[in-house]
């Protein structure tokens, strides 16, 4: 199946904006693909016999997507930064829901490393790292929003800008800032709290 033209998109985001249901309705099969491919990346960083799968994952992913409504829609990176976000959440939540019936929740420790993108690594651990995007969040919310836009909405870099109003240098630089950062965070690098 092809993409769908970014302006094909844009149009239905903005008639869901102004209330058209059906736009919705449209929209879904459109981007299906894309939020599947996303939704798979995410599992396959989860532990082996992750009780959530791809497909119920986007579908949750829709049931949230379905009760936004303070969004005015603007484009298609947009509708991807913000269904990355809810997938994030909704791997949150689930995880720390697991660490809350054992304590520890048994997770390892993971390290943020660029292979985590492009390959399947079962012992990631989702907790640690959004833990580790809150602090840096603290300290530069752009560069959160990059690592986030990036990793877990699988943005490329103009995609990225777009969604963010800066240039395209202006996010790889934030994205290699991050990477740094988050390594070392996650290493406990950062253990007099700077």
């Amino acid at each position: 199946m092809n993409e769908p033209s970014s302006q094909e998109v844009t149009g239905l985001l903005l008639a869901w904006g102004r209330g058209d249901e059906e736009a919705l309705q449209k929209l879904i099969p459109l981007v299906y693909e894309q939020l599947h491919a996303a939704a798979s990346r995410y599992i396959a960083n989860e532990r082996p016999g992750h009780i959530l799968q791809t497909t119920a994952l986007i579908h949750e992913t829709y049931l949230r997507l379905v009760n936004v409504r303070e969004v005015k829609w603007q484009n298609r990176a947009q509708f991807h930064a913000i269904c990355a976000r809810l997938m994030r959440r909704i791997l949150i939540d689930l995880a720390r829901s697991r660490g809350y019936q054992k304590r520890g929740g048994g997770s390892p420790h993971v390290k943020f490393d660029e292979t985590l993108v492009v390959t399947a690594r079962p012992d990631a651990n989702l907790e640690a790292l959004d833990d580790s995007l809150n602090r840096l969040a603290l300290l530069d919310e752009r560069k959160s929003r990059v690592v986030e836009l990036r990793f877990f909405g699988g943005l490329n870099v103009k995609e990225t800008a777009e969604v963010l109003k800066v240039s395209p240098d202006t996010v790889m630089r934030d994205w290699k800032m991050a990477k740094v950062w988050l390594l070392r965070d996650l290493r406990g690098g950062f253990s007099n709290g700077c």
